[in-house]
Order: structure tokens, then sequence, then C-alpha cells
């Protein structure tokens, strides 16, 4: 029967991931720590399948830009202005807002050298903050937990919204926890069938040592799931967030910002924004639910007087071709660019110039700043970690922060 029972609970898939994915430092979070004051929150957006950056932030002077684009090009008086020579996605209403009050930096003709078009192999590079010709098995923000929990005295955490964890989640000895609901969360792991597993468990002496590191795991997890759950209850937030998936993932994590959960790092994905077919409709689309979601978002921030303490950082694995495709879309390019939203940012605006049309390679654009440098600023100047240990080099820092 116990034999029975142990392979049954490893073929429960959803516990059984989100405990191998649990970093052993949450346990301490039964300590009750409180966030401290000016308690530093970045929160990361993914915009998973490569988002079109020209038609993101688009310059609407460039002839090169229209004649590439015949049909998918944005028109000048539909763009909202930024300069005389670049504006927004028209679906961007709120974030040209935030761009308007000071609180949003935008980056461009980002990537990194000899960039990979491949969805899965350009992720992983963006995730690991590796080099292109090399293969990372943990990612920057893992790495991040594992430098930050060594001999601190104060436990970090860092949560995915969403069913399964990021490669950029994932350290030696640390992890995120990747779940979408707390309460369910909760819920699922007090299930009766766990705590008697558990019971058995703690009856028997295992040979196994994996099974015996799942057993272990999915202890803390139910451990943790709990603290999670009691302290999602602190705040709810009086904002309408939409009701996209977005909007959902979002008003879950300004509650956790909220509340009294040292958290340091949230992650969320959005997408896909892969249109190789019928981009115009579908990119409209994913960028007013993107566009609805953080506005409401940072209201709550600044309601709550936690705006100050928020970086909102958007990525995507690259950018799509300068010349539209024969199918009304776009297909896979390079460089791109990122958004930077919070009431802490030292410069915003336009951070660089815009894409240079006239210098292309092989059609794509050619990156200008490494993503890395972004993470090392990030880490160095806005969650004060050592970003030279955690992305194994030392890259330049920007001073957006």
């Amino acid at each position: 029967m116990l034999i029975l029972n142990r392979r049954r609970f490893l073929q429960v898939g959803s516990l059984a991931s989100a405990a191998a994915m649990m970093p052993k430092f949450l346990k301490a979070f039964e300590k009750g720590q409180l966030v401290p004051p000016g308690n530093k929150v970045l929160v990361v957006i993914q915009l998973s399948g490569g988002n079109d950056g020209l038609n993101t932030v688009i310059p609407y002077r460039n002839d090169i830009y229209y004649k590439m684009r015949p049909a998918l090009g944005i028109k000048r008086e539909a763009a909202l202005s930024l300069t005389d020579e670049m504006g927004l996605h028209p679906s961007l209403t709120g974030l040209k807002g935030l761009y308007d009050d000071g609180a949003m930096g935008i980056l461009n003709n980002v990537g990194y050298p000899n960039p990979d078009r491949s969805h899965f192999r350009s992720m992983d590079i963006w995730h690991s903050a590796s080099n292109a010709q090399d293969y990372w098995s943990t990612g920057w923000i893992g790495r991040y937990l594992d430098a930050q929990c060594k001999g601190c005295d104060k436990p970090t955490q860092a949560l995915e919204i969403d069913d399964t964890l990021s490669l950029a989640m994932k350290g030696e000895a640390a992890k995120g926890l990747a779940f979408v609901d707390p309460n369910r969360l909760y819920n699922t792991s007090n299930e009766a069938y766990f705590r008697d597993l558990m019971r058995t468990h703690e009856q028997a002496h295992d040979e196994h040592h994996n099974v015996d590191y799942l057993y272990k795991t999915m202890a803390e997890t139910i451990s943790s799931a709990s603290y999670i759950q009691q302290q999602f209850k602190t705040y709810r937030s009086s904002e309408s967030y939409p009701n996209s998936a977005l909007g959902k993932n979002m008003k879950v994590i300004a509650e956790l910002i909220m509340s009294d959960i040292n958290t340091k790092v949230y992650y969320v994905s959005h997408g896909s924004f892969d249109t190789h077919v019928g981009q115009q409709g579908q990119q409209e689309r994913l960028f007013k639910q993107l566009d609805e979601a953080v506005s409401v978002f940072v209201n709550d921030l600044k309601k709550n007087n936690r705006f100050q303490d928020v970086v909102v950082m958007t990525f995507s694995e690259f950018g799509r071709r300068v010349g539209q495709n024969a199918s009304g879309g776009t297909d896979h390019g390079t460089a791109n660019n990122m958004f930077l939203i919070g009431g802490g940012l030292q410069r915003k605006g336009l951070l660089n110039e815009g894409p240079d049309l006239t210098n292309l390679s092989e059609g794509d654009l050619q990156y200008k700043v490494d993503f890395k440098s972004v993470y090392a600023t990030l880490l160095n100047k806005w969650l004060t970690a050592d970003d030279k240990d955690i992305l194994k080099q030392q890259y330049a820092y920007l001073d957006f922060i």
C-alpha cells in the first residue's frame, strides 16, 4: 500500500511540480518577518512569442519603415506621439500617460551578440543571461536568490504567477515558486491525501533519495502555501482590474506587494506575440490587455504609496523582421525595445536613440544595448545584489535608476 501511495504521489503533477520548485528558505517566513519600509520590488512582464518592437515604438518619420511595411506600418496620425520622430502603438494609451507623467522609460535596440531566432533558444538566453554560445541550467533570478540567501538574516523570495516555473527563476540551491492563485495553492497542498501521505512517510524509512527529496519539498510547500495564503488575505484591492488573464495575475501581484510578504521579484508572462499571420489584430488585442492591466496596477500602487518602490520591466525574446511578410505579419527578428515603469526612475522617456533602419543585418535590426546590462543595473542599483557574481561577468550599468 505504501508503494502504491508513493507511486500515486509521484504522478501528481501539480503539487510535485510546485514542491520541486520550492525554495528551501521559504520556511523561514513562518517567523513573521514584515516588509521593511522602502522595500524594493521588481516585476518582470515577459511578452512571450517575440513582440514586434517596430510597431510598439513607431519611427513614424522614417520612410524606410513605411516602405518595408506598406500594409502593417502604423500611420503617424494613429500613433501616440512621444517625440517628433517616435510614437507609441495606439492601444497603449495608459502607458502613454505614464510616459507623459515621467514614470516610464523606453530602451531601444536591446538584444545580444550573435542573436538566435529560435523561440526556445533565445528565451533560454534571456532567462539564463548566458552568452549565445553557452548553455546554462540556471536563471538570472534564480542565481540572485542563491546569492542573497547565503548568510542573510532575512530570506528573499521570487514568485511567478503561472502554472510552471521559468528557467529564469531556477537557481542551484534556491528556486522561485510558481502558482496562479494563492488560495488554490493552499487548498491543493492541504488536501487530506497529501496530509495522510506525509504521516505515512514519517513512519517509514526510505532508501530512495529522490523520493525523500520530493517528500521534503512537499512538506515545505505545504508550510509555505499556508504562509502565502495568510499574507494574501491581509490586503484586498479596491481597484477594478480587467478580467483578462494578465489583469487577474497583476491583481494577485498587487495584493501580495501590499501585504507583509517579503518578496523581491514577481514574474508573469503575457502573449503569444508570435505574429506571423494577422499581426495587426493580435498585437492590438494583446496590447490593450497589457495597457489596461498595467494602468490599474500602477494606480493601485500609487494609492498605497508603493509606486516609488516598484519597477516594472517588460521584455520579449526577440523582435520581428523589419519587412512585413506575405501573410499580414512579421517573422522572427532580433533587437527590440523594453519598457521600464516605476515611480523611482532616475531617467525617463526615450532612453536612447530609435532603431537604425539604414544599417540592417540580413534584414534585421542590430542591437546596441546588451540586455544583460539591464539585468546588471536592476540587480545592482535596485535589488542591491552582486550583479557580477550573479551574471558571471561585469556588464555596463545604465542610468535609468
